[in-house]
């Protein structure tokens, strides 16, 4: 009995083997005709328990050689060379700019009625039309020139050389991450981390 079960034991491990390479061509076929071998064999077993613990082992066999199938028919396969990569490449400078905002006719008015009230508070007599007409002409300059400086936008302007040769710039609202040497890939309009 013990025999037996050695013999199968055995036969299971020889056949693992094999049924790898039959199974890297003929797909679970193989597989499942061995797990059916193996049944057969479980039934000549003498008692109940022998018979379960058979057909355990036989399940066990069964579950390891379709998981390692394709892994080992991968590592047996023939090599396939990775196609080279024509759009990537690396960062070459990184180039942090910032676009002064433009001021509007609402930060204009604003800024001169402002300007308007606080010359208007400091002229006297006939001085007080003079400076409220100075006021309002260096507050709506000042209003302009700060609602110019509240819209300011920093723009990264990232340039790039391909493997291929190839050198080109991307430039981003956001600020994109890249360093100079950063290894990248170019999809489309825009570049991202490789």
């Amino acid at each position: 009995m013990k025999n037996r079960i050695a013999l199968l034991l055995a036969f299971g491990l020889l056949s693992e083997i094999s049924l790898a390479a039959d199974f890297s061509k003929a797909g679970t076929e193989a597989a499942d005709k061995r797990y059916a071998d193996d049944r057969k064999i479980c039934a000549d077993e003498t008692s109940s328990s022998l018979r379960m613990q058979c057909l355990r082992d036989a399940k066990s066999e069964y579950d390891k050689a379709v998981m390692s199938a394709p892994a080992k028919a991968a590592v047996a396969g023939p090599a396939v060379a990775a196609a080279p990569c024509t759009s990537c490449g690396k960062v070459t400078a990184v180039k942090v700019t910032e676009k002064q905002g433009e001021g509007s006719a609402a930060g204009m008015v604003a800024g001169g009625l402002a300007g308007a009230l606080l010359g208007n508070q400091i002229g006297k007599g006939g001085t007080r039309d003079v400076a409220t007409i100075a006021g309002a002409a260096g507050g709506a300059y000042a209003g302009k020139k700060i609602e110019g400086n509240m819209k300011t936008v920093k723009r990264w302007d990232v340039s790039v050389r391909f493997d291929n040769g190839d050198e080109r710039s991307f430039s981003f609202d956001k600020d994109p991450g890249f360093t100079v040497g950063s290894p990248i890939v170019g999809t489309g309009n825009t570049i991202v981390a490789r």
